[in-house]
């Protein structure tokens, strides 16, 4: 007698045989045992999981000379004619292979006829979404109202592919892919009943390579028996499968806890010389990262049979929770990329140095250590707290930015809180973070902070307080004398906490260019500093929120008005600051010194218009144009280059050069002189004014140009929307009653 496969020899014969799809045997064999029976079924599922076995066996529990039942007995003439395959009533059909209308046309007509020997006939079609079009449509009646005497049981592996009028007609179960556990306790059932000897490991790596399929891990058990000679071991499974030696995985988490990135190299180059997959390779790294995540989160759930279990164990205790999870997204990350690299070695050779680059060390600290890698700083064990590392600045509870003012009692603390603010920011903020001051009486210090965050949270505070009372005469001292910080990072408010001092006070913001602190002196100590009428007149009636953002120089610029005095130790571009003390009493001062921060203005070096500013004016009869080159530009049916060269030039002069008029352009730039925007723009005033018109040009600052006369235009339009709003009636009552302020910026001209 020929030799029979394993998952033919082994195939389930009842429902209680069936490993895996409880879900599938609960419902039908409720439905056998209260006898009701559909007519139409539909198995789905992945490859070897079940589908043609299932539906035998529902042809069983359906013809069994028993009776309609859920364990058929297996041994009369319809039982063992189904399962041999050779029962007449039992029809298999592979739907890939007869797929068209006729096939289909052909079953229908012998559905009709009455069973020969049995109570159902039964019609099995394998892989049913190879059906063509006309074929669903063919069968789609017969399968909604059948003779009685006719049962439909469907399977595929694609049910995305089968219309939706078929689905509707049939009884849907989903068989899932088989657990791998589930396949090793079966193989090890059928190993026992076949006297084959096999390792518990070897078992689980072909659980492992069926992936969710119990016959693809008989095929490979079948293979494994005849590779390994009678036995099923770990070593030849290996072998068989190509799978990789987890010791070499053992040694790369080695190599990465040291930071060794010449070990890592090592073993990539070994792994070549064996010719092993690294595609492979990560994916079982990705498998052993997970056991660690598991044994680091739930360490009960890792299986004592685990071959690996002590390394899992120990490199559990060795990595922090924080480096397995980024190790396992960069190699799973890598695996996807492999056919993006250069070459497999480059790819997987770049994810394990990955590894290495991006580990994550407490502190966000990391040195260079000779060729070895990177030794980061010393790291505590799992589940303890983390020290504090050189050059970061530990956490504190939050502070009101108000006691940072109160460090204004006496004039060193307000001097040396100046120069701890404004020296990281004239230094670009190279500085990680700024000490907080420390404050005497009583008052603890405040968190630490940027000059950045500090000085925009003051900078809220003052201006919620500049429209409100005046201020107390002793906190306005404080206030004016000591209150300068930098700020360009828009950060939220600090509420305020209790203070020893008779009010909070806030400090004032001002212009991001920071220079070093001036020693005060009688001549340099104004109480007050004066500021133009218009800064005063736009600050006073809208928020901090309203304000443009410090960094915006074109804004500010254009904000301030004329310069201010050579005598005022505050640049005329902090709004913020003269709208404050321009809301509070002239109160002299004496106790505290003020500090004077020179402001230094830059102005950006801007090439000057040509001194040839001599342009066209004037209409030419000729052409019947009246001269006007903005608008003549604007109106060109030209695109892309062709129209910027139009709208962005200026003429200079416009001549008749015997049949053809000579259009003389003064361009910003060369490159829109390009892509042949020329001749279109020649062509397009040729057609424009039906004559032959040829365009000159030079480069050289233009000024009356199109797109300078739209900007102007749309600054007109922008500020009558403006004036328009700011007028209206009710958006005045809004103001008067409510305090509500129009947004800068937030109008739009319709």
């Amino acid at each position: 007698m020929s030799y029979q496969v394993l998952a033919r020899k082994y195939r389930p014969k009842s429902f209680d045989t069936l490993v895996g799809q409880e879900h599938v045997v609960r419902a039908l064999t409720h439905a056998l045992e209260q006898q009701r029976l559909h007519h139409a079924y539909l198995f789905t599922g992945t490859r070897g999981v079940g589908k043609t076995t299932l539906s035998r066996i529902l042809a069983k529990s359906f013809n069994c000379e028993t009776g309609i039942t859920a364990n058929p007995c297996g041994v009369c003439d319809a039982c063992v004619a189904i399962d041999a395959g050779r029962f007449v009533d039992y029809i298999e059909m592979d739907a890939a292979s007869n797929r068209g209308v006729d096939e289909m046309a052909s079953l229908l007509e012998q559905a009709i006829y009455a069973p020969s020997n049995a109570r159902f006939k039964v019609y099995m079609i394998d892989e049913v979404h190879m059906l063509t079009n006309h074929a669903f449509n063919a069968m789609l009646k017969t399968l909604e109202e059948p003779p009685e005497h006719v049962k439909f049981i469907l399977a595929t592996t694609d049910p995305q592919k089968i219309p939706v009028t078929v689905l509707s007609r049939c009884l849907q179960f989903n068989l899932k892919q088989m657990p791998p556990g589930h396949i090793v306790d079966h193989l090890e059932n059928i190993l026992g009943q076949e006297h084959i000897e096999f390792e518990q490991p070897a078992l689980r790596l072909l659980a492992q390579g069926a992936h969710g399929s119990m016959r693809d891990a008989l095929s490979l058990t079948d293979q494994a028996i005849a590779y390994a000679a009678g036995k099923v071991s770990l070593d030849a499974v290996q072998g068989m499968l190509g799978a990789l030696d987890q010791s070499y995985l053992i040694r790369l988490l080695d190599a990465l806890a040291e930071n060794n990135g010449k070990a890592l190299l090592d073993v990539a180059d070994e792994m070549a010389a064996r010719s092993l997959s690294y595609k492979s390779a990560l994916q079982d790294l990705g498998t052993l990262l997970h056991q660690l995540a598991i044994a680091q989160m739930v360490p009960a759930a890792v299986a004592d049979d685990l071959p690996e279990r002590e390394q899992v164990l120990r490199l559990a205790n060795v990595f922090n929770k924080e480096e397995v999870q980024l190790f396992y997204q960069i190699a799973v990350h890598g695996r996807n990329e492999l056919a993006l690299a250069p070459d497999e070695y480059a790819g997987f050779s770049m994810t394990l140095l990955r590894m290495l680059a991006f580990r994550p060390v407490d502190g966000g600290v990391l040195t260079q250590s000779g060729g070895t890698g990177i030794s980061p700083a010393p790291r505590p064990g799992n589940g303890m707290p983390s020290a504090p590392v050189r050059g970061t600045v530990p956490a504190t509870p939050a502070a009101p930015a108000a006691s940072v003012k109160t460090a204004a009692v006496n004039a060193a603390s307000a001097q040396q809180n100046v120069t701890n603010l404004i020296t990281p920011a004239a230094a670009n903020l190279s500085a990680a973070s700024v000490a907080a001051p420390t404050v005497t009486g009583g008052v603890p210090a405040a968190k630490p902070m940027s000059p950045a965050m500090a000085a925009l949270a003051a900078a809220r505070a003052a201006s919620a307080k500049a429209g409100s009372t005046t201020k107390p005469a002793a906190a306005k001292q404080e206030h004016d004398a000591t209150a300068l910080v930098t700020s360009s990072v828009p950060v939220p408010p600090v509420p305020p906490v209790a203070s020893a001092f008779p009010a909070p006070v806030s400090a004032e913001a001002i212009t991001p260019v920071v220079a070093q602190p001036v020693a005060p002196t009688a001549e340099s100590a104004p109480v007050r500093t004066p500021t133009t009428a218009r800064a005063a007149q736009e600050m006073e009636p809208v928020g901090m929120d309203d304000m443009p953002p410090p960094w915006d120089d074109d804004v500010w610029q254009a904000s301030t008005s004329a310069p201010e005095s050579a005598t005022s130790p505050i640049p005329a571009r902090n709004f913020q600051q003269a709208s404050a003390v321009e809301s509070a009493p002239s109160v002299a001062v004496s106790e505290a010194p003020a500090v004077v921060v020179p402001a230094v203005t830059t102005v950006a070096n801007v090439e000057p218009a040509s001194m040839d500013r001599t342009l066209w004016s004037g209409p030419v009869p000729e052409l019947a144009w009246d001269g006007n080159w903005p608008v003549l530009a604007a109106s060109l049916p030209v695109r892309g280059v062709a129209q910027q060269l139009a709208q962005q030039s200026e003429l200079i002069h416009c001549r008749q050069d015997g049949n053809a008029f000579v259009f003389e352009l003064r361009v910003p730039l060369s490159t829109l002189l390009s892509a042949g925007s020329v001749d279109k723009l020649s062509a397009a005033l040729s057609e424009r004014f039906s004559k032959n018109v040829r365009v000159e040009s030079k480069i050289g600052a233009v000024e009356l140009t199109a797109n300078a006369k739209a900007v102007a235009d749309r600054e007109v339009r922008q500020q009558q929307a403006e004036q328009a709003i700011q007028n209206d009636s009710f958006v005045q009552t809004l103001m008067r009653e409510f305090g509500a302020t129009i947004v800068t910026g937030s109008v739009r001209p319709v």
